[in-house]
């Protein structure tokens, strides 16, 4: 009798605690549970402890198959989880290489990372199915049609506007999957081996373009410097010697208006110590007599001719001479 007594509360209180289990359930923050009641979506779990009827309300779980790369790079793997709590988290989708063709027919690898975010559990579970692999097919064509629409220069250069454009297009694709999509990123875009090799022929043949011109440019800046220089050079000469001319002629002119304002003060001079003699033939003597020891110079055997003028000049000084002598 005692046996069956424990036996039976044993069973009680096996079964007490699968209905605590089943109807007590903590949420974890940035986590979520989809609750069914009979089979029927019934409500959303937030955060905190909540309390649910056993056995007629259940949690939806949900089947997502993802990809993750091996290590080293060396390829992809896809597994599948099936889980009944939501992460409503932002996470990151990193899918793996595939073949896009540009609008001028070049094969290209290209792989991207996809960041998203679930705001709509109750959508993410109804509204699709296999929610990360369906993001991941939209993602790829939508990557084909983006690419498709640009010659291979182009989407090389325009990583930017590619990002920008796929952001916006998942993210209206995926907003009746209650999935909101933050940011759409290139990894790595890989042109074939032979395109490579001519871009990188075609990238040196433009830097040696570049460095001609350049070259070309700075001979060019050189030679016009030069010439503006020897040009400056000439000018700059050609003002002095004027300026020195002008100045010379202004010193000569000055040099003469000063010789000549001496010899009027000494004709005055001349007039005022001899009132009746000749001031003029005063000074032409005085040049002669100047001028003689030029004539005088040299070998004794010259001879030396003397204009009639002249002695008479001489001659006219001694009186002058005289006449001061007396007086």
């Amino acid at each position: 009798m005692i046996i069956e007594v424990m036996i039976f509360f044993a069973v009680v209180i096996f079964f007490l605690l699968i209905f605590i289990t089943k109807s007590i359930f903590l949420v974890q923050q940035a986590e979520t549970l989809v609750i069914e009641r009979l089979g029927k979506f019934d409500r959303v779990l937030k955060p905190g402890l909540h309390f649910v009827m056993p056995f007629v309300d259940a949690v939806r779980t949900v089947t997502w198959t993802q990809v993750r790369e091996l290590e080293g790079g060396k390829g992809y793997y896809r597994y599948t989880r099936v889980f009944d709590r939501i992460d409503l988290r932002e996470a990151v989708y990193d899918f793996p290489k595939q073949n896009v063709i540009t609008k001028d027919n070049v094969t290209m690898q290209i792989n991207a990372l996809l960041y998203y975010q679930i705001t709509d559990p109750k959508a993410a579970v109804y509204e699709v199915n296999n929610l990360p692999e369906a993001i991941e097919k939209l993602t790829q064509t939508t990557l084909r049609n983006v690419i498709g629409a640009m010659d291979l220069d182009q989407s090389l250069v325009s990583r930017d506007e590619i990002n920008e454009k796929l952001r916006l297009i998942l993210d209206v694709a995926t907003d009746k999957w209650g999935v909101k999509v933050n940011r759409v990123e290139l990894q790595e875009v890989n042109p074939p081996a032979d395109i490579r090799h001519a871009m990188e022929k075609q990238m040196r043949a433009e830097r040696d373009r570049r460095a001609a011109i350049l070259e070309a440019e700075g001979k060019k800046g050189a030679a016009i410097l030069e010439a503006e220089g020897i040009q400056e050079s000439q000018v700059l000469r050609a003002r002095g010697e004027a300026e020195a001319q002008i100045l010379q002629a202004e010193g000569e002119s000055q040099a003469r208006l000063k010789i000549a304002q001496a010899e009027a003060q000494a004709l005055q001079m001349i007039q005022q110590a001899i009132p009746n003699g000749d001031p003029v033939s005063y000074q032409i003597a005085m040049q002669y007599i100047k001028a003689l020891p030029e004539l005088t110079k040299g070998k004794d055997d010259k001879l030396i001719l003397i204009p009639y003028e002249a002695a008479s000049l001489v001659g006219a000084v001694a009186g002058i001479k005289r006449i001061f002598e007396k007086q």
